[in-house]
C-alpha cells in the first residue's frame, strides 16, 4: 500500500536520524536531519490527509497553509511546556512545591491553549472544508498516527531481530 511504503520510509529516516553520535557538530546536523524529518513528515502527513479526507487541489491549496500553521503554535505550546517539565526533570537542586504546582498549571494552561487554537482554526477551516471532512479531520489525524506508530513497530522488531 502507497501509504504503508512511505510510512516505511519515513521511519527509516527516524532511524537513520536517532543513531547520529552527539557532537558538537553532529549536534547540528541532527538538527538539520530533525528539521528535515519534520518536512517529510509534513509531506507524508498531507498525502495522508488528502487521500483520506478526498481532498480537492483547491481545498488542498487553502487548508494546508491554514492546518500547518495550526500545527505550529500547537507545538510551541507544547515546546514551551515541555521546556519548563525538562527543567524540574532537571534539576540540580530540590523541586518545591511551589514549582511543582506552577510546572503543572503550565501543562494545564499549555493543553487548554491547544483547544483554544484548535477552535481558532476549525472555524477557519469552515470556509475550505465541508463539514464532513471537519469531522473526520481528528479522526484522519489519529489514524495517521496509528498508522506511524505500527509502521515504526514493525521496524523496531525487525530491527531487533536482525
Amino acid at each position: 500500500m502507497y501509504i504503508s511504503r512511505l510510512i516505511s520510509i519515513l521511519l527509516l529516516l527516524v532511524a537513520t536520524a536517532s543513531t547520529t553520535s552527539i557532537s558538537a557538530q553532529d549536534k547540528a546536523d541532527s538538527r538539520m536531519n530533525r528539521q528535515e524529518w519534520f518536512k517529510q513528515m509534513r509531506v507524508y502527513k498531507h498525502d495522508f490527509l488528502i487521500k483520506d479526507l478526498g481532498l480537492s487541489q483547491e481545498q488542498q491549496e487553502k487548508f494546508f497553509p491554514l492546518y500547518d500553521a495550526m500545527s505550529e503554535s500547537i507545538m510551541k505550546a507544547q515546546r514551551d511546556s515541555r521546556q519548563l517539565e525538562h527543567k524540574i526533570n532537571h534539576s540540580k537542586t530540590q523541586v518545591n512545591d511551589l514549582e511543582y504546582e506552577k510546572a503543572t498549571e503550565a501543562v494545564i494552561e499549555t493543553r487548554a491553549k491547544e483547544v483554544q487554537i484548535a477552535k481558532e482554526y476549525y472555524a477557519k477551516f469552515k470556509g475550505i472544508l465541508t463539514p464532513a471532512q471537519i469531522y473526520r479531520l481528528t479522526q484522519s489525524e489519529r489514524r495517521f498516527t496509528r498508522e506511524v506508530m505500527k509502521q515504526h513497530s514493525r521496524m523496531k522488531q525487525k530491527h531487533s531481530n536482525d
